[in-house]
Parts: structure tokens; C-alpha cells; sequence
């Protein structure tokens, strides 16, 4: 496929005047020469939002076997690119092709798994409560109740997911599940990347026939297009992945319209791992191996990435933190997605050595490339934690400190202190049930995950998943980014008062012409 370096509003190709940009590539620490992408701006913005805006009804009304069909062939288009997508994405990241293929897997996956969701119908909430005239002191009239879109929802692209976080990722998928038309702010990281897959889904939504702006895809670089998309009052919602700083930008923006909408924003996470006595006395050796191994996955560019670990003082941590420091040594710098996440990285690894308390105890392999990151284990005690804010702040990559506790009362109080978090993981064995049972009720409250001897890293798309947790994590507690009550965001309940029956939507007609499970008085059934 052709890249060109436009921006796709609606049907057609439009080619941004603001500003000229270059893709870059990582590996090498330098621009991809051609093609020049034309950054857009307000007039852009303005023209995708009203065209979405108009294709709201007619998108949100179409038959769900349509809506469905819609993600199936997204699907189809992203995988029938080939090796071609691989290609540019791994120029635009510096990822291995291995990384891509599965994460080109997941992309298609998500989408197939929301067409199955709108097909089944159940995120409608179809309810029905018969009407009781007889009741006395009052009567109780018809009363219906569906979900329906929410309206155009714009989506911001992440800078470490290029495809399943992108302009076809799990936001994009979910709200057009939803029957909400999408507005897309491609990353920078990544343009050429964003635009075949924004070409595919354009692509599909004329084949078949969808109203014009159910999609379209913006470029641009700085905050201002960014802004003007989320204050534009035809956008009802968005879907953030990215830095705190960023996503508190945009609720900022989102707070101050005359019509304030939810952002969905993913910001930051150090996802604590509490490794517990007795499975550290018992396996300390291959969990310090498992932890290093997920630390430094993917240059340690994953929002689950394990940031801090948490311990009882004792031979065994230490132990514990000498076969990490081995296993850490040995692992080669890796290639970060951007200059700038390179130069934040070294940042805030820089902060952390410089830091009263903290003992660096190991690094990884010398860094060789322009963009690389070298791995760091970092040691502190709980005091120093407890009291150094800036220990808990996110350092997106192959970084994490260790903090040591005197005793448990000492761990329950560093689980208490943390922010919120995507995840937290309890290393463990059964005769540590009693400490773990004192920390459950914490982290349930701290967390949106909570792992039992795994590790963090690894998001599987299911409908139990739970891809949130409290701020600073997400802006939103309540909601999942993966999984498939992601739709949920994207959706509002709407009641029918004694509707005569030619007027109510097919979901809450009384022959039930959708065959959906629906709850009729109480009782869930098919009737």
C-alpha cells in the first residue's frame, strides 16, 4: 500500500498545510525520508467532527449483523497488508517483527471479539418492566431501557502499540462496536503505520456503503489539533493512552467545554509487586529471573511494566536481589519507540540514581544505538520510599527499584501508600495466605488487576479482563480499556415511557425479533 503522507477525512485524502512532517526511525536515529506527512490543523479538526457528527444516527442505527460486519472486514483488511504493515512498523519503532506479528494478532483479535459482542447483543441491557395499572397508590406505566452511543468519540493513538493501542486499537474498536463514529489523532511516533490502517478502515466503511463519517484520521504535530479535537462539541467522549501529563492536559480541555465530556485517559502505573517470605525462601532464585525478564520485555516500554517491588527484609530478599542484579547485567540495551521517550527514560533513571537512600545495584549492558536504553535495578528501604515522592513517579522503561521492609506491618504500609495502579502482583505460596489476605483488601482498592505468581506485562483480550485502576493509572477507575465492557464507555442508558409499540427500538420490542437475553420484570430470558 502506497503511504502519502495524508491526512483521511471522512472519504476523502487531505493533505495538512501547518506543518511538514517526517516518520522516524528509532534504530537508526534518524527521519524516514519520504513520504512528507502534511500536518493539519483547526480547519481539519473542524470538518472530521462534523462530519461524524452527522453520521452519528445513521451509524448508530444500522442493523448490529452491519455494525459487526464492519469490524469483521477491518480485521480481514489489517491482516491482507501483509508483511508490508510489519515493515513500516518496525521501521517507525524499532519493535521486532516477532512483537509486531502478535500485536498485529491482537489488533485483528480485538476487533473479531467486538463483532461478536455487538452481534450477541448483551451490552444493549435490554430491560423491560411490564406496566402494573392496577397498583395502587399509583400505577406504574411501560418502562423500557437500552444502551445507545454516547456520539463521535475521538481516540488518541499510543506511542508504545503502534497497532493494538493505534488507530484500529482496542478504543477505536470498542466505540465503533458502541455505534460511535471515531475521529483519530494518529501519534507521531508511528505515521505511516497509522495511515495504512487508517486507509483500510476507510477503505471497508465505502465498500460498504457506511455514512461518510463514521471514520477519519488526523496528523498533526504540538497540543493544538489535539486540543481542538477534544473541545470540538461534537466529540462526546475519548480514549487516551499515554503520559500523566497528557492525559490530565486533555481532561483539562474536556472539563472546560460548555458541555464537560468523560475522558478515558490511561496515564501512569508503576504496578507494584509484593513478593512475599516464604515463596522468597522457596523459589527466590527463578522469581528474581521471571522479574527481570519482565521488566526489561519490549525495552520495558508497557504501561504494566514492574516499577517497584516490595519485601520483607531477610536473607532471602537478599538473595533475592543478587540473582536479579546477575540476570539484569547480562540483558543488551534495547531500542526505545522515540528520541523523546529515550531522553525521559534516561531522565528519570538518572533521577533515581541521584536520589538520597537509593543504591543502584545493577545495569545492564553498555547502550550502542542512538536511541537504546540500558536497564537499572535500584534498591531502597521503606523510610526513604515512604518519604521521596518522586520514587512512586512512572519511568516508562527497563527500570525498577526494590524496597526493602522491616516487617510486615512495614510492607502493609508502603501497599497503602501507593498511588493507584493498573496492576499489582502477589508472589506467593500457601504459607503465605495470612499476609496475603491482610493485603487483598488493599490493593483491591489501589488496583484494577491483581495478579497471583505471574507477572504484570501481558494483557490478554477477554470479557473478564480489566485494563484500569484509580488515578493516576486511569482517569477513570470505573472503566477497562481492554477487554470487552470497554464498550461500556461509549455507551448510555436511555428509558421509553409507554411507547407505543410501531415507535420502540427492535431491542425492546415485545416479539424480541433480535432474540436477545433480556431481563423482563426481574427475571433474565430470551422471551
Amino acid at each position: 500500500m502506497l503511504i502519502t503522507g495524508e491526512m483521511l477525512i471522512g472519504r476523502k485524502a487531505v493533505r495538512g498545510e501547518e506543518q511538514a512532517l517526517h516518520a522516524f526511525n528509532p534504530a537508526t536515529g534518524s527521519d524516514i525520508a519520504e513520504p512528507v506527512f502534511g500536518g493539519g490543523g483547526v480547519a481539519q479538526v473542524k470538518e472530521a467532527c462534523e462530519l461524524a457528527q452527522q453520521a452519528f444516527d445513521t451509524y448508530r442505527n444500522l442493523p448490529l449483523t452491519v455494525r459487526a460486519e464492519f469490524l469483521d472486514r477491518i480485521a480481514d483488511g489489517i491482516t491482507a497488508l501483509g508483511d508490508a504493515l510489519i515493515e513500516r512498523a518496525q521501521q517507525e519503532s524499532g519493535l521486532p517483527k516477532a512483537r509486531l506479528e502478535g500485536e498485529r494478532g491482537r489488533t485483528t483479535g480485538q476487533l473479531k471479539l467486538f463483532a461478536q459482542v455487538v452481534r450477541a447483543g448483551q451490552w444493549l441491557s435490554a430491560t423491560l418492566d411490564s406496566p402494573l395499572p392496577e397498583r395502587k397508590p399509583l400505577p406504574r406505566s411501560d418502562l423500557r431501557l437500552q444502551k445507545i452511543a454516547v456520539g463521535p468519540v475521538a481516540v488518541f493513538g499510543a506511542s508504545n502499540f503502534p497497532l493494538a493501542f493505534s488507530v484500529a486499537g482496542g478504543d477505536t474498536a470498542s466505540a465503533l462496536a458502541a455505534g460511535c463514529p471515531v475521529v483519530v489523532k494518529a501519534h507521531g511516533a508511528h505515521l505511516g503505520t497509522s495511515e495504512m490502517v487508517g486507509r483500510v478502515i476507510q477503505r471497508v466503511a465505502q465498500e460498504m456503503d457506511l455514512p461518510e463519517g463514521v471514520f477519519s484520521l488526523v496528523v498533526g504535530a504540538g497540543n493544538a489539533i489535539g486540543e481542538a479535537l477534544v473541545a470540538h462539541p461534537a466529540i462526546k467522549a475519548v480514549g487516551f493512552t499515554g503520559s500523566r501529563a497528557g492525559g490530565l492536559a486533555l481532561m483539562r480541555v474536556a472539563a472546560a467545554r460548555a458541555e464537560p465530556i468523560p475522558v478515558y485517559a490511561e496515564m501512569s502505573s508503576i504496578n507494584p509487586v509484593f513478593l512475599l517470605s516464604n515463596a522468597l525462601n522457596q523459589r527466590g532464585e527463578s522469581m528474581a529471573r521471571g522479574f527481570v525478564d519482565s521488566l526489561v520485555l519490549g525495552a520495558g516500554q508497557f504501561c504494566t511494566n514492574p516499577g517497584l517491588a516490595i519485601a520483607v527484609d531477610s536473607d532471602a530478599l537478599k538473595s533475592f536481589v543478587a540473582t536479579a542484579s546477575e540476570a539484569l547485567s547480562a540483558k543488551p540495551a534495547q531500542t526505545m519507540l522515540t528520541a523523546g521517550i529515550c531522553a525521559a527514560y534516561q531522565k528519570g533513571e538518572s533521577t533515581l540514581s541521584s536520589t538520597k537512600g537509593v543504591e543502584e545495584v545493577a545495569r545492564g549492558v553498555e547502550a550502542s544505538g542512538p536511541t537504546q536504553a540500558r536497564a537499572a535495578l535500584f534498591v531502597t528501604d521503606a523510610k526513604t520510599f515512604l518519604a521521596t515522592p518522586a520514587l512512586e513517579d512512572e519511568v516508562f522503561g527497563p527500570v525498577s527499584t526494590i524496597v526493602r521492609c522491616k516487617d510486615e506491618q512495614e510492607m502493609l504500609a508502603v501497599a497503602e501508600h501507593v498511588e493507584g495502579q493498573l496492576t499489582a502482583t502477589l508472589q506467593m505460596d500457601s504459607a503465605d495466605l495470612a499476609t496475603a489476605k491482610k493485603l487483598v483488601p488493599t490493593l483491591e482498592r489501589k488496583a484494577g488487576r491483581i495478579l497471583v505468581n505471574g507477572y504484570p506485562t501481558g494483557v490478554e483480550v477477554s470479557h473478564a479482563m480489566v485494563h484500569g485502576g484509580p488515578f493516576p493509572a486511569t482517569s477513570d477507575s470505573r472503566a477497562t480499556s481492554v477487554g470487552t465492557t470497554a464498550i461500556d464507555r461509549f455507551l448510555r442508558p436511555v428509558c421509553y415511557q409507554d411507547f407505543p409499540a410501531d415507535l420502540l427500538p427492535e431491542a425492546l420490542a415485545d416479539s424480541n425479533p433480535l432474540d436477545l437475553w433480556r431481563r423482563r420484570d426481574g427475571e433474565i430470558t430470551r422471551s
